[in-house]
């Protein structure tokens, strides 16, 4: 997964869109396409910054691109624009570009926006750098790594303990801590659940 380009946009409903700040990374490309490359995201970023309604977000592939951009328009008739391969996830994507609209509008004058040559807003290098993993910028996608991760560890533990040689029917035939009554329920639901086994 990769991003490549990121980038906040004026854009007004029916004119020109600007790019107010943008980064990319186009380190995967040759020395010599990079120029190129660099040229088309930004077309591309315009582009599609024009041709998405205020207030809605959308994907758009292109080659071997995906463009997310998310036209919050409103006040300040911004949209934001994250170009990344076909791999990069959709709801991280948007996730990161509400943040990054977000905290440019916080610390961004609108003011400023006409002369985008003068905007400071070294923070967008940040994101580029922080969100190449996704996980970073989706909580839910974060957590649910978390819990496949604590599935596997669990799933190698328990896997551990039966290669030592021990079988979980002596081990509860054995605990002092089950009462009979449980140790009767566990032996009934397990034999009630081979007799179902079809072969």
């Amino acid at each position: 997964m990769k991003v490549f380009s990121l980038a906040v946009v004026l854009a007004p409903p029916g004119q020109t869109a600007t790019v107010l700040v943008s980064a990319s990374d186009l380190s995967t490309f040759s020395f010599y396409q990079r120029g190129s490359v660099g040229e088309f995201m930004s077309f591309f970023t315009r582009t599609i910054s024009e041709r998405t309604p205020q207030g809605q977000r959308q994907s758009v592939q292109e080659n071997n691109y995906t463009a997310h951009v998310y036209n919050r328009g409103g006040a300040e008739q911004l949209a934001a624009v994250l170009i990344a391969d076909h791999e990069y996830p959709v709801r991280p994507a948007f996730s990161l570009l509400t943040k990054l609209l977000d905290d440019f509008t916080a610390k961004v004058p609108q003011t400023s926006y006409s002369s985008p040559a003068a905007i400071s807003f070294p923070e967008i290098n940040s994101y580029l750098e922080k969100y190449q993993d996704p996980r970073q910028a989706d909580a839910i996608m974060k957590v649910q790594q978390e819990l496949d991760e604590t599935k596997i560890v669990l799933h190698k533990t328990i896997e551990s303990v039966l290669q030592r040689g021990e079988k979980i029917n002596d081990l509860v035939d054995r605990s002092n801590q089950l009462s009979m009554q449980s140790k009767m329920f566990y032996k009934t639901a397990k034999k009630q659940n081979s007799c179902c086994v079809i072969m």
